[in-house]
């Protein structure tokens, strides 16, 4: 018994110690050469545990997604200002709509491997400043970079991004079948680090918990 709870208390101390590093240590380690004006302002849209991008949309934004509006997801409308973008586990996404219906499947696979799916929304204005919303302003180039790695997330079919059917928190979002696998260690957050440092911001070097990437966000940009 003894040596189960030094291991344990080992390990939850490596753990931490890495989210530490994860933190503090910068990725890129170096900042990027100075940039272009930053004419387009991306949100980060935060709860405790998971990061959403949200896109400000234009005709080209729209264009470039147009499937969007073929899979049901009203991006068109003229009342939309943002398209959300999010990556994560395929069975806690679909199956855990609200904290309520939370079970123990689709938490063992996020905890494991499972596969993962885009979730997209679509949005109006959205307040600044606010807790659980970062802005951040970045050059035509890079935006165009970020909306590359995003699309580049969505898994193809022979006709396109593959539209998850019948599966929605409401009738403004939807899911899509994404590339690559969800745990633990690489999730939802690693996927927004990886977008925003495409955008040309630095991350954390490992930020698994929208408090970690938030506080390395801060400190490096």
């Amino acid at each position: 018994m003894r040596k189960v709870l030094r291991f344990l208390s080992m390990s939850l101390a490596a753990i931490l110690l890495a989210a530490a590093l994860g933190t503090l240590v910068p990725r890129p380690l170096w900042p990027a050469a100075s940039a272009g004006e930053g004419t387009r302002h991306i949100l980060v849209l935060k709860n405790p545990i998971h990061t959403d991008i949200a896109i400000p949309v234009d005709d080209a934004v729209r264009q470039r997604f147009h499937f969007l509006v073929e899979a049901g997801i009203p991006a068109d409308s003229p009342e939309v200002r943002y398209i959300i973008f999010g990556w994560g586990g395929r069975a806690f996404y679909l199956e855990t709509p609200t904290w309520s219906e939370l079970k123990a499947g689709p938490v063992m696979k996020a905890l494991t491997l499972d596969a993962s799916v885009m979730h997209v929304d679509v949005a109006g204005a959205i307040a600044e400043p606010h807790p659980d919303v970062a802005g951040f302003d970045i050059d035509g180039k890079r935006f165009a970079a970020l909306l590359d790695f995003i699309q580049a997330s969505f898994q193809q079919g022979p006709n396109g991004p593959i539209h998850v059917q019948n599966a929605a928190y409401s009738k403004f979002d939807g899911f899509f079948e994404a590339k690559g696998h969800f745990n633990a260690l690489v999730g939802c957050n690693t996927w927004t680090a990886a977008a925003l440092r495409t955008a040309g911001l630095r991350t954390g070097w490992w930020n698994p918990l929208p408090v970690s990437l938030g506080w390395s966000m801060r400190l490096y940009n």
